[in-house]
């Protein structure tokens, strides 16, 4: 992209600004994590889960839609194969629910001739193991990528890619604590969304390694030059192709956002936050960190030095 042939923006030299912002989005969203929570699929909560057949057939839309009356909130409605899957939270027995979500189909959708095929629950205990899952698989990923930018980089740039990765992932969480019950859509946390969230941490990483990568073939360059100056030129010299890379993924994602239905909006909303974000931390994150944690071990290695000079005199 030519507008960026020749970039030259302070993107260092404005990194306090950047910090202010994360550290506000940090806040609202502890915040809203104490007072508003989340709002948790069934899979974290437990339930009851139905394969319903029809002979007609139904809309995933029209059935939440048909069923929130019924069973006294929306449930979670799929696709599954010719039939479709309803889990909920309702209260009762599975053959007592089962009968009216039957009934209730039956009745908005003509012809439909819903019978259940099968049912299971999710007990509570099944529920909070697959929560403490999924916080043990994003801790696991953010800890295996330290490892892997600690051998090809330095355990400086650990630090910076580590912190961006996991800024990203507060930040959707955040999103998804404020915005749940405003939105028109669904954003509850289940299994898919936290594949979305572990998306957004590869996709983190991978805009920042390729960052990463232009800094360290500049120091090596540049070695009189100094770390800030370097950065913001390594930062410029990438933007074009941050910029596409983003921004043909971001397209695609809109597509699937506007497109997909109200199955997968949730996640696809996960991974669109995730993409705009993850681009802002790879520029504003992920470098000034490195510089920061190097500024930092630079004055640690310092000072010993600086004790001993002032022993001996």
């Amino acid at each position: 992209m030519r507008i960026f042939e020749h970039a030259n923006y302070p993107f260092v030299q404005n990194r306090r600004k950047a910090y202010y912002f994360s550290l506000a989005v940090t806040l609202i969203g502890l915040a809203s994590f104490a007072i508003r929570g989340f709002e948790w699929g069934i899979d974290f909560t437990g339930g009851k889960e139905f394969i319903v057949e029809t002979t007609a057939p139904v809309e995933v839309t029209q059935a939440r839609e048909a069923l929130a009356t019924a069973l006294g909130r929306a449930p979670e409605v799929k696709r599954y194969d010719e039939n479709i899957l309803v889990r909920t939270e309702a209260a009762g027995s599975a053959e007592e629910i089962g009968k009216r979500i039957s009934a209730r189909l039956n009745e908005a959708v003509p012809g439909a001739n819903a019978r259940v095929l099968r049912s299971d629950e999710i007990a509570p205990r099944f529920a909070a193991d697959l929560q403490r899952g999924a916080i043990y698989a994003v801790l696991a990923s953010l800890l295996v990528v330290f490892v892997y930018v600690l051998f090809r980089f330095e355990w400086t740039y650990g630090v910076g890619v580590v912190v961006a990765a996991a800024h990203d992932v507060f930040f959707a969480l955040a999103l998804f604590s404020l915005l749940h019950g405003i939105l028109p859509f669904s954003l509850q946390i289940d299994q898919t969304v936290i594949a979305a969230f572990l998306t957004i941490v590869g996709y983190s990483i991978n805009d920042t390694v390729v960052v990463f990568d232009r800094i360290r073939e500049d120091r090596a360059r540049l070695k009189n030059v100094p770390l800030e100056e370097v950065v913001n030129r390594s930062i410029n010299a990438t933007l074009s192709r941050t910029i596409i890379t983003g921004g043909s993924t971001l397209l695609t994602l809109v597509v699937l956002f506007i497109f997909a239905g109200e199955v997968v909006r949730g996640f696809a909303f996960a991974l669109v936050v995730g993409i705009l974000v993850g681009t802002y931390s790879s520029v504003f994150v992920a470098a000034p960190i490195v510089i920061e944690v190097q500024k930092w071990a630079d004055a640690r290695r310092v000072a010993p030095k600086a004790s001993v000079t002032a022993a001996r005199l």
